[in-house]
């Protein structure tokens, strides 16, 4: 049976965070808000929790899950090839609603679908989200909707939509709006946009002036 927690309650939010992180630890789902919409989240180190996490979402390996992380340190041990630009775009926009995707370490014993050695990796600007982030690790992150349906942002459309499948539901209320992250990609020696979404490409060329927008 699912748990909720009000995030908006201090002292639901204390046990909240302790019980979501426990559930994160054992390799279930939470559901967690974000700075665009609730998102439903795993250990990304977790290949079961990631599966089901997929599974939840009727989404397949094709669409690999994204990962959210509570600090811009916490890129130096998930990326490699990492270029000055990219740095530039974490120092401008992070945390915030720009998803870089990068090369990831080759190391890494993860398995968030078919990524072809890259992740795409970003961190949330919301109190709940980064305080989770902070306590469990990177987690794989998406939206937390059944694949085809709105993109919550509501706890109560979340669970309405996933029911039992989440072991521990973080209400912080409505979420800001339902505008996606910007994606770039810095894989390759020009940053490319690929989906725009809350930054615009001119917000984006203030900082890297050379970004290309995928055709």
């Amino acid at each position: 049976m699912a748990r909720r927690y009000d995030c908006n309650d201090a002292t639901d939010r204390t046990t909240g965070l302790r019980e979501a992180a426990s559930a994160v630890r054992r390799g279930e789902l939470v559901v967690l808000p974000t700075d665009t919409v609730y998102g439903i989240g795993a250990d990304a180190f977790s290949s079961e929790g990631i599966a089901d996490l997929l599974a939840a979402k009727g989404r397949g390996r094709n669409m690999p899950t994204p990962v959210l992380i509570g600090s811009p340190n916490t890129l130096h041990g998930l990326v490699t090839d990492f270029s000055e630009e990219a740095w530039e775009l974490v120092d401008a926009f992070w945390p915030g609603a720009l998803t870089l995707v990068a090369r990831h370490q080759p190391s890494l014993q993860w398995d968030l679908g078919d990524t072809r050695g890259t992740v795409a990796v970003r961190m949330p600007l919301h109190p709940v989200a980064i305080e989770l982030l902070t306590e469990v690790g990177p987690m794989g992150v998406s939206s937390a909707n059944l694949t085809g349906h709105p993109s919550p942002e509501t706890c109560d459309a979340a669970q309405d939509m996933l029911g039992d499948s989440v072991s521990v539901y973080l209400d912080g209320g409505p979420t800001p709006g339902i505008v996606p992250s910007s994606i770039v990609d810095v894989t390759g020696k020009v940053p490319v946009l690929l989906r725009a979404g809350a930054l615009s490409v001119e917000e984006l060329r203030k900082v890297v002036p050379d970004l290309e927008v995928a055709s």
